[in-house]
């Protein structure tokens, strides 16, 4: 047996509205078909994936630590990415991945989860 990709992340929120909102303008992950199950939510794709299903709560999750710490998507266009985040305001770090290269954008969505978007070295930042 051999993984092959993410297939998908499930989250949990008590603001629905807002995270859909937030995987969709600012992460560029078009709200797509679900099956009709019996509780609320939203699938978001990635392509032909649904890669972020979101299922709405009554109340937040407790806990004190994260059972996940993040998330990474891989993708091209730094440049327009970032563009996009300032226009919706949205903070970020960026992250080097030594001997690669490889940038890595960080940020939080609406609940707080920690996402990473990566880029290649070569992908100019502009």
């Amino acid at each position: 047996m051999a993984l092959v990709w993410l297939d998908h992340v499930n989250v949990r929120t008590a603001g629905l509205a807002a995270m859909s909102r937030f995987y969709e303008d600012v992460l560029g992950l078009p709200r797509g078909e679900r099956p009709p199950f019996g509780f609320g939510g939203a699938w978001h794709y990635c392509g032909a994936r649904a890669a972020v299903h979101l299922v709405e709560v009554a109340r937040a999750p407790a806990g004190r630590e994260p059972r996940i710490e993040h998330f990474a998507f891989r993708a091209e266009g730094l440049a327009v990415f970032l563009d996009g985040l300032r226009r919706h305001g949205v903070a970020y770090r960026i992250a080097v991945v030594p001997g690669s290269g490889v940038r890595q954008v960080n940020v939080e969505d609406p609940d707080g989860n920690h996402i990473e978007i990566q880029f290649a070295a070569e992908d100019d930042a502009g």
